[in-house]
């Protein structure tokens, strides 16, 4: 069954998403576990535009508003660089949160993330003793520290790595997302 997701990635990776991006229905579209399969799902999330698009099968049921680290686009390199990891992820665990409402941890490093790191460190554009970072998940806005929604419609990176969702839509991704589910980011 993960294969499948592999290949729905695969596919996605190399589909324009333009044309998904002037679609208000599928901002606005409610989600719950009725209507829609959570064995099914898996989520594409774009750091060139700013979205997270929720695919039920080969299906676009939602897009998310979404905001990151760094401003730099770039691929994740070390840990410290605020920058938001590349590639092919699954989620690891869920988690309510006193701090970003809920949070969903990806499994990063995992290898292919891990590979990079080593390959930077040994052309020699990272040093011997860089670390790699972890922790990185996707969690609502930070209200304690004066970070609300309108950071997310205004595309206000302000995260250390994490992908930031305005709450309320955090809090229905969290309701419909299993351990598992795959997520793919790219740029």
């Amino acid at each position: 069954m993960m294969n499948r997701f592999y290949w729905y990635a695969v596919i996605l990776l190399l589909m324009p998403l333009s044309a998904f991006v002037g679609n208000s229905d599928l901002y606005n579209v409610r989600l719950t576990t009725s209507n829609v399969n959570p064995d099914k799902i898996f989520l594409l999330i774009d750091k060139s535009d700013y979205r997270m698009y929720l695919y039920e099968d080969v299906t676009l049921r939602k897009i998310y508003k979404v905001v990151f680290g760094n401003k730099d686009q770039g691929d994740k390199e070390v840990e410290g660089d605020r920058k938001t990891p590349e590639g092919t992820f699954h989620i690891l665990s869920k988690r309510l949160d006193n701090r970003w409402s809920r949070f969903m941890l990806l499994d990063y490093p995992n290898e292919d993330s891990k590979r990079k790191f080593q390959q930077l460190q040994s052309d020699g554009s990272l040093s011997q003793s860089a670390t790699i970072g972890g922790g990185i998940g996707i969690h609502g806005v930070e209200y304690g520290a004066g970070i609300r929604d309108n950071y997310v419609d205004s595309r206000e990176n302000w995260t250390m790595g994490c992908v930031s969702m305005k709450n309320a839509d955090v809090n229905e991704l969290y309701e419909i997302i299993k351990v598992g589910t795959p997520v793919v980011i790219r740029r």
